[in-house]
């Protein structure tokens, strides 16, 4: 076995202990071995990663049990990409936090960043339903802590609402869980594809149910309509670095639809048949229309930026819900993408906090280093908008490409190019309210510390060579579609594991 498949969970579970208690009270030496943890977790994500693009399926048996009586961690493409990514991001949002003293308006940050890291790169690892569950709870508890980070009563009032509606999804969770356990007699993925095969027609509505519920659970997870009511006042209530790591939370529930509506409830099983897709595209395309409204609408950088996050996240569900290997490297190359945007474009934002005291659409004094802060943002709007020549502009090209074929093709295109445009303008609206219709201060403002500008500056570097090397980025989205769609593969991978 690999054990350094283990790493990415082991790692963040350790760490977070010895920081929350050890170093409590030494924010230079959290700051140290948060950083130095992260930096670590990179380099083991990116030999998971190279481990991967082979094509080979590794299985890590915990205590050495076959599954499925054992827990399993299962590395294919798809779980190797999600783990850098979650890996890549959190090491920029951490250097930005350090750099702007983020970190020190309350406890705790790091001790509960690395436990959100933890259940984060659970998740995507778990070969398990139900310990899919267990991860899902642990990035829930530490994302709650950091989403009231720094105190305040709005934070506090929109935090109660994300962990009210998330818990409720937990419980939809086990509900859904024990039903599948109770026809089945087994929670391992692999496993649950296998039964579903030979499912007796009796079990067959029960099964529906069971599958209906975990698409809701995963569709609150994903901020789809209805349930996506909850993100907008979430994110724009957190501290905006909090947010930007939150950009990676929506994309745990967008795999695990991937993961589960492909291997166990795909398409060719009679017992749910097409009913993924009949329910996610219509979801999906309110979604995209909710978000690209507010985007319009919005009166505040932060809420702009939520619900820019939105329309996204809609973008990645329709294309998600057509259940194509095409279709599924579109989505897989736009959450890349989409992840970055939306962490670029809520750090501009907190810098836009910083140096305007707030972050309202309206008129206020010029800021300090105001031509650089606006070149950073046109760059992210551009990218958050899917605007060329960056790589968004190619990711809605080949969700769009993806649903020539489909029967829905005019609604799909229509709401994905509408949305767009409304994007832009309320991007452009937000820009111009920001950096061009200002007053003179009455004294000159303080620049500050350059660093904060510089970290911010990390993923739109990032988003800049998405779209350099795309080339190489979307060959290897193919190849994981593929592998996700031909799961014999990966089912033979775990239950023949020795």
């Amino acid at each position: 076995m690999n054990h350094w498949m283990i790493a990415p969970v082991v790692l963040p579970a350790m760490l977070a202990p010895v920081i929350a208690w050890v170093m409590r009270h030494d924010i230079t030496l959290a700051r140290v071995f948060s950083l130095a943890g992260t930096v670590a977790l990179v380099a083991i994500s990116i030999g998971l990663f190279i481990t991967a693009a082979s094509g080979e399926i590794s299985v890590y048996k915990l205590g050495n049990w076959d599954a499925p009586f054992g827990i399993v961690l299962v590395l294919d493409r798809l779980s190797a990409l999600m783990v850098l990514l979650t890996t890549s991001l959190a090491l920029m949002v951490l250097i930005y936090v350090i750099s702007s003293n983020w970190d020190t308006r309350g406890r705790h940050f790091h001790a509960l960043f690395q436990f959100l890291l933890m259940g984060v790169t659970g998740a995507f690892l778990t070969g398990d339903a139900f310990n899919l569950f267990v991860f899902f709870e642990v990035l829930l508890i530490a994302s709650y802590g950091l989403m009231i980070f720094g105190g305040g009563g709005m934070r506090l009032r929109a935090g109660l609402q994300y962990v009210v509606m998330n818990l409720a999804g937990s419980a939809l969770f086990l509900v859904a869980l024990g039903t599948i356990y109770g026809v089945t007699g087994t929670l391992n993925i692999a496993d649950l594809a296998v039964k579903m095969q030979e499912l007796p027609a009796a079990d067959a509505a029960l099964m529906r149910v069971a599958a209906m519920l975990l698409m809701i659970v995963f569709a609150v997870k994903a901020a789809l309509f209805p349930v996506q009511f909850w993100l907008p006042a979430t994110y724009a209530n957190a501290p905006a670095p909090v947010a930007a790591m939150f950009a990676i939370m929506t994309k745990v529930g967008a795999y695990a639809i991937l993961r589960f509506f492909t291997i166990v409830f795909g398409p060719e099983v009679s017992a749910t048949g097409s009913m993924a897709a009949d329910w996610l595209l219509p979801a999906a395309l309110i979604t995209i229309v909710i978000g690209a409204s507010g985007v319009l609408g919005a009166k505040r950088l932060l809420s702009l930026a939520s619900f820019a996050v939105l329309t996204s996240m809609g973008t990645v569900m329709v294309a998600i819900s057509m259940f194509t290997p095409d279709a599924a490297m579109a989505a897989l190359y736009y959450i890349i993408h989409s992840t970055f945007a939306a962490a670029a474009l809520f750090l501009v934002a907190d810098l836009v906090v910083t140096h305007r005291i707030h972050d309202r659409l309206r008129i206020a004094p010029v800021m300090a280093r105001s031509g650089l802060i606006s070149a950073v943002f046109f760059v992210v709007a551009i990218a958050a908008a899917g605007m060329p020549p960056l790589a968004g502009f190619l990711g809605k090209l080949l969700v769009l490409e993806a649903a020539q074929t489909n029967a829905d093709m005019v609604w799909i295109w229509a709401v994905i190019l509408v949305s767009s445009l409304m994007m832009v303008v309320g991007f452009a609206r937000a820009g111009s309210m920001i950096f061009w219709n200002t007053e003179e201060p009455a004294a000159p403002p303080e620049a500050g510390s350059p660093l904060p500008v510089m970290a911010a500056m990390l993923p739109v570097a990032v988003l800049v060579l998405l779209a350099v090397f795309a080339g190489p980025l979307t060959q290897y989205t193919q190849a994981t579609a593929e592998q996700l769609f031909t799961p014999a593969e990966y089912i033979s991978s775990v239950l023949e594991a020795k």
